[in-house]
């Protein structure tokens, strides 16, 4: 906001610019990352639309949350069947590569 205007104010001159602001109720917010989510409870959050652009503004403080790598047993299947390796072993390469079946089966045979 800016110093020394008021909201009704700003809201008119937004408006004038072709801007429309809305308040959203939401519950909750989830942002998938690389490795972990970021979770908002009941966050703040604004829907801006500007010339026909929608964006969005989250107020609130995440937690976080680290992404767990689904694993199959088929890929672990296909895993012990290319490296002859153990169960436990070819779980554990899947997770450190992420579910890459290729990488985890080049460091096994390594």
């Amino acid at each position: 906001m800016m110093p020394g205007m008021n909201m009704k104010n700003m809201a008119k001159a937004m408006k004038r610019m072709g801007i429309q602001q809305n308040e959203l109720e939401v519950k909750q917010v989830i942002m998938k990352l690389e490795d972990k989510e970021l979770i908002f409870e009941n966050p703040q959050v604004s829907q801006v639309n500007m010339m026909g652009q929608k964006t969005y503004q989250i107020i609130g403080e995440p937690q976080e949350r680290e992404l767990k790598t689904e694993i199959s047993e088929d890929d672990v299947k296909v895993v012990i069947e290319q490296t002859g390796k153990t169960i436990e072993e070819a779980k554990a390469a899947i997770e450190k590569h992420k579910g890459d079946l290729a990488a985890a089966i080049m460091e096994l045979k390594q």
